[in-house]
């Protein structure tokens, strides 16, 4: 076989083969697209990234293949020619992509109007063709039910990207300007009594104050409750994705609802919201879940299936259709049935669908029915994202990164040409994931509910957002001894807390099965992950050089002693620094960032604590950490928290909405509504 037959067998089979991988990465694309809310792994976020680019390219590329085909000028095969025609509409429809996912990234929909003229083109394009091959009449009438499908799909997609952009998101979230109280017509009325020789004064009358029991009876709420509830706050709190602000009657109106919820129950309710908030930036829940976006999509599973039965019918009149090309034109059409079968399942057991059905009272059966759905492929237990923490270690990475060749190249690459491989060999090398344990989870919980409930006043439970370990050392009076280690740059703090964590870890080794060490520990090297591996999530600082330069101190210092082979020897050889001979600062200076010996001093006091059991040092230290973990998540913008969310969630955003909930933090702007200023006058 020759190199002239293969290339002469591939244009035959060329059109063929490029519809068949179009139809086959829509479907991955389908099954694939939403997993990555809940997984956080590169094995499906690489194939859905390529799937994702290659489905259009295909898809463009064939309309372009069969517009370029010279058949289409006429010849014996009109049959084969008209049939190959008749696949053009389901590239179209392909392009209009699946449900599951219209972006793979946000900023993927800021690009809404290259869709749009990409949409515009390739019509054109297919109805080009259409004209250059005049099928028949039998053909044709199928071929234009799907066209109408088709560009109704890719429609639906343009519109689902521009409105998922953060600039219609945030347009669409804004509320009509208010005015007030009519300020000038007030004061006037009250001079004027004045003048009149009346005696006029301004009474200000209170709001109802907000409900501020704090002993709210806990009880269990139904699943279908959360699930409603969810989808309503969802309304609300999305708002904080774009940088916009909440009420004080916000902030109430949630406060209540979440003192009353179980732990697990609170956290199912932001999961289902963070789901909600996915699906708004990254699929077509915008567009579809509407009664007009609903309507559109029986039609779109209606037309293939229309088109199948005058499909049948006109290609069993004709003989001279290739037997191959009609069983590719059943796939298509098949697939297609499927495709939106599929599709309109999904839609049908979404949050959504349930939460506009419940809203009508006379449309409750219907409700029961899609939750009962809901329940079997959602059930309460089942985790609405990936559940999982990384966990990066500074002792480990320094005693496991010994010089290599390689890594030398990876780090001139790095720092002579700005290419990070050698930050992408640490983060996929040295980086693990955990899942979040329960434990934490209600350490979080009991924290934010225990501010929550501290105070009512706005100013103060702004402030509680604004602690960064202060708090946690306040209540347990150690803030004058302890105090200089959370009072410092952020990022220094992380790294002085976590080097001490690991020191006091190793100290005894019944900690490492004590769960309370252990669980400081994680929330320590998760801190350090985002500071070293997510630095857009935290506040602006240096963190990246301040762990530099600690990590080239602390190798340096591991280094003298050949005898150390694991990390329990490093924070041996660390504790054993008499750090109280001279300040570590005094001696290094400015110049290096490195705060390695101020975190041993730090791990030196928690172990010298007066009449500190190592439970109740845990505690403390897990309750800096926890404070830490929600001051980090305060100070992340929406934006970063909303591009985190394609990537199986991160807990750092599930805090965050969890803080915004129980009203700690400063997303609360409108500290009231209007005051209710009466004009009294005496006669």
């Amino acid at each position: 076989m020759t190199w002239k037959h293969v290339w002469e067998v591939w244009g035959e089979w060329e059109i063929r083969v490029l519809v068949l991988s179009s139809l086959t990465l829509q479907v991955f694309l389908l099954f694939a697209g939403g997993l990555r809310k809940r997984v956080a792994e590169w094995w499906l976020r690489m194939p859905l990234w390529l799937a994702y680019l290659l489905a259009d390219y295909i898809a463009i590329y064939a309309l372009g293949n069969l517009s370029q085909n010279q058949r289409l000028c006429g010849g014996s095969r009109d049959g084969e020619m008209h049939i190959l025609v008749f696949w053009a509409p389901f590239l179209i429809l392909h392009l209009g992509g699946q449900d599951t996912i219209t972006a793979f990234a946000v900023e993927d929909n800021e690009l809404w109007l290259r869709h749009f003229l990409s949409l515009v083109s390739q019509v054109v394009l297919a109805g080009y063709v259409y004209w250059k091959s005049r099928p028949g009449v039998r053909l044709m009438v199928p071929a234009v039910v799907m066209f109408l499908a088709g560009v109704t799909k890719y429609g639906e997609r343009t519109l689902a990207l521009r409105a998922a952009s953060m600039g219609s998101l945030r347009s669409s979230m804004l509320t009509p300007p208010d005015p007030g109280p009519n300020y000038a017509k007030f004061v006037e009325e009250c001079q004027s009594r004045t003048d009149a020789g009346l005696v006029a004064k301004i009474v200000i009358v209170p709001e109802r104050p907000p409900d501020d029991d704090v002993h709210v009876e806990v009880k269990r709420e139904a699943y279908g409750d959360l699930v409603y509830n969810a989808h309503r706050f969802f309304h609300t709190f999305r708002r904080l994705f774009v940088d916009l602000i909440l009420s004080f009657q916000d902030r109430i109106d949630s406060l209540a609802f979440f003192r009353k919820l179980e732990m697990d129950q609170a956290f199912k309710v932001v999961e289902i919201e963070l789901v909600l908030m996915y699906e708004s930036l990254h699929s077509k829940s915008l567009v579809i879940h509407g009664w007009l976006g609903r309507g559109v999509r029986v039609f779109t599973l209606a037309a293939p299936v229309v088109s199948l039965v005058l499909f049948t019918r006109a290609a069993g009149d004709r003989r001279d259709y290739a037997p191959v090309d009609v069983s590719i034109s059943y796939v298509l059409l098949g697939g297609a049935i499927f495709l939106e079968f599929y599709a309109i399942l999904l839609m049908v057991i979404s949050p959504w669908t349930y939460a506009d059905l419940r809203a009508r009272e006379r449309l409750r059966p219907a409700a029961e029915v899609v939750f009962w759905l809901i329940k079997s492929f959602q059930p309460e237990a089942r985790p609405r994202w990936s559940n999982l923490m990384s966990q990066y270690n500074l002792i480990s990475y320094c005693l496991k990164d010994n010089p290599r060749w390689y890594k030398g190249l990876m780090e001139w690459l790095e720092w002579k040409w700005n290419f990070r491989v050698k930050t992408m060999w640490d983060s996929w090398r040295y980086t693990k994931k955990i899942p979040v344990s329960e434990q934490l989870k209600r350490l979080i919980f009991e924290q934010l509910k225990s501010k929550a409930n501290s105070t009512m006043d706005p100013k103060s439970y702004r402030k509680l957002g604004e602690h960064r370990g202060q708090w946690a050392l306040q209540r347990k009076g150690l803030y004058q001894q302890l105090g200089w280690s959370v009072d410092c740059e952020f990022d220094e703090s992380i790294l002085l807390w976590h080097i001490a964590t690991d020191l006091c870890f190793y100290a005894n080794h019944k900690n490492i099965s004590d769960p309370l060490a252990a669980m400081s520990r994680e929330i320590s090297n998760y801190m350090l992950f985002l500071l070293v591996m997510r630095p857009f999530m935290m506040t602006a600082s240096i963190g990246q050089i301040r762990f530099g330069d600690t990590c080239a101190e602390a190798k340096n210092f591991f280094r003298r002693a050949e005898e150390i082979e694991d990390e329990e020897g490093c924070a041996d050889r660390l504790r054993d620094v008499d750090t109280s001979i001279a300040e570590p600062r005094d001696v290094k200076g400015d110049r290096s960032k490195s705060v390695l010996f101020q975190a041993c001093k730090l791990a030196r006091q928690l172990l010298e604590l007066e009449r500190a059991t190592e439970d109740k040092r845990w505690r403390l230290v897990a309750s800096v950490w926890v404070e830490m973990l929600c001051y980090a998540s305060g100070k992340c913008s929406g934006n970063a928290h909303a591009r985190q969310l394609s990537q199986g969630g991160e807990l750092l955003t599930v805090v965050w909405l969890l803080m915004a909930h129980f009203g700690v933090g400063d997303q609360y702007r409108v500290e009231s509504g209007h005051a209710r200023a009466k004009l009294v006058v005496d006669t």
